[in-house]
């Protein structure tokens, strides 16, 4: 998400940052092309003179002129004034003083409001480890109960659904509350129906839906993708329903990202969540600061490692720790280490959260960095048997053409992989002798 915006951004601020000395026609210049970045990342353009106000406006009143570091003086300015218009601060669902918290979800069709009930489902369980119910009150959209049903299943949440011939969507919520409470759930999560377009009749149903189950939380999800059609649905939304937060889909469809950068400014609702792919744990609370440093290239580690700390086996890893220290490092291990890297996300995503990495994407070649690459390693690997992961010396021509037959690659890719391995190996050697860094730098050299 954001390439598009981040690479003119990054490209503009790096050679500023590299600069001795400024002159107001330098900050000039950089305005321009920032402004002309944030237009066409479809930002609207209110938003963006008051951006560029605002940054002119804090670097003459702090001289960065007189600055020793009059570049990086700017560029802070920029990532205060970015966060800024992202919403400033990360604002946590609000709890009811008495279960069941209840979440009502609104948004129009196609938006991913039904998967995102369910992804929000998940990561509340996950964080709070409190029971969550979900209600199927979307009656008006015929797969929509199936749906929600089956992606229950899928996380092991149960859902609250009744049969929608004759029945009402206050009725099936009031039902759920009292499921909801029967069971001791700390959350309810109320998928509402909606339409292809913002009328009358959707937003009195969910008016009366709001007046008689008064939620603590009303999300409305929106799809990034459909850019300034989202900004202009979440102002509809919100002064009719009075939403208190937004959950934005799609992100990783996203390159420009305008819908993000105007929506908190447009709308004076915050963002709470984002959703950043089709898998139920692709789903993120939205952190301004941290999204800022990814526009920016500065990466984000924090979120890094909150990813890694979710997905990560401590113990696991503290058992490969024993086996690196006595060079015994094999084939096994290195599928668990693809695996686990595959929970964390997509490898291009991990880059653009390190520092320095995320501007880098683009000069890389990108089959290097191609997830699929990973997929064909696993599958060679997968191929073979548990001796020859354990002792891949034993690998000859014949077995080779085995594991390629099996893995649907070619011999070519299998020695490839072999090679790699036989790196790998001793460079462990080395660390386990001790020679840690020279034996880095003796593999970084070759």
């Amino acid at each position: 998400m954001f390439e598009s915006l981040s690479d003119k951004l990054g490209s503009v601020l790096s050679g500023l940052s590299k600069k001795g000395r400024l002159t107001e026609q330098d900050i000039e210049d950089v305005l321009r092309a920032v402004r002309l970045a944030l237009l066409e990342a479809d930002v609207d353009f209110k938003v963006v003179r008051q951006f560029v106000k605002n940054i002119k406006e804090k670097a003459a009143g702090e001289d960065v002129f007189g600055s020793l570091t009059p570049g990086q003086s700017v560029v802070r300015i920029v990532q205060s004034e970015l966060t800024a218009i992202l919403g400033g601060q990360s604002e946590e669902l609000v709890r009811s003083g008495s279960p069941p918290t209840i979440v009502m979800m609104v948004g129009l069709n196609g938006a991913g409001k039904t998967t995102s009930a369910a992804k929000l489902a998940l990561k509340i369980r996950k964080e709070t480890k409190q029971d969550v119910m979900l209600a199927a009150c979307d009656l008006q959209r015929p797969a929509a109960i199936d749906q929600l049903v089956q992606l229950g299943k899928q996380i092991d949440i149960p859902v609250h659904h009744e049969d929608p011939a004759g029945n009402s969507p206050l009725k099936v919520a009031q039902n759920a509350i009292k499921a909801a409470r029967a069971s001791n759930a700390y959350w309810l999560i109320v998928d509402t129906a909606g339409r292809v377009a913002i009328d009358d009749d959707l937003m009195s149903e969910l008016e009366e839906l709001r007046d008689k189950i008064k939620p603590t939380e009303t999300l409305l999800v929106l799809d990034a993708l459909t850019g300034q059609d989202a900004v202009r649905s979440g102002g509809e939304f919100h002064s009719r329903i009075g939403v208190t937060g937004m959950i934005l889909t799609k992100m990783d469809g996203d390159s420009r990202g305008g819908a993000a950068l105007s929506m908190r400014s447009a709308t004076g609702v915050p963002i709470k969540f984002i959703a950043t792919g089709e898998k139920v744990d692709a789903f993120e609370v939205y952190h301004p600061d941290r999204l800022a440093g990814r526009i920016l290239g500065m990466g984000d580690v924090a979120s890094l490692i909150e990813m890694a700390e979710e997905e990560v086996d401590f113990e696991a890893a503290k058992a490969l720790e024993k086996k690196l220290r006595k060079a015994e490092f094999d084939l096994n291990d290195l599928l668990d280490q693809f695996k686990a890297i595959k929970k964390m996300g997509s490898i291009t995503d991990m880059m653009g959260m390190i520092p320095g990495l995320g501007r880098m994407k683009g000069k890389l070649n990108p089959a290097d960095m191609d997830d699929s690459k990973v997929a064909r390693i696993e599958a060679i690997i997968l191929s073979m048997t548990a001796e020859e992961r354990r002792n891949p010396k034993i690998i000859n021509g014949s077995r080779r053409k085995r594991i390629a037959d099996g893995s649907g690659t070619s011999a070519t890719e299998v020695n490839q992989l072999m090679n790699q391995f036989t790196q790998v190996q001793k460079m462990m050697k080395r660390f386990a002798r001790g020679g840690s860094k020279r034996g880095l730098m003796g593999m970084l050299s070759k």
